[in-house]
């Protein structure tokens, strides 16, 4: 299991990103599930990360709303963290 700094790093160096790949979204879908799979608030990120694809679509979350959940969900973390 890996630990919070490990998991803010990941989500920081994704939103520094200028595209977000499906293979990396996956990857950081995985290690929040792993981390945090009793937590309902990180678990809705894990949801929208699954569904997302560049662009959207039906169903699906474009880049715009994953930076916007990912940008909750570090600062989540980080209060979290602080507890």
């Amino acid at each position: 299991m890996s630990d919070e700094s490990t998991v803010i790093r990941e989500i920081e160096t994704i939103l520094s990103l200028d595209f977000l790949s499906i293979t990396q979204i996956g990857k950081l879908e995985v290690l929040l599930d792993e981390c945090f799979e009793q937590n309902d608030f990180v678990q809705e990120t894990v949801e929208i990360l699954a569904m997302y694809r560049p662009g959207g679509g039906e169903f699906l979350f474009d880049e715009a709303a994953v930076r916007k959940r990912l940008t909750a969900t570090l600062a989540y973390i980080k209060a979290q963290s602080k507890n």
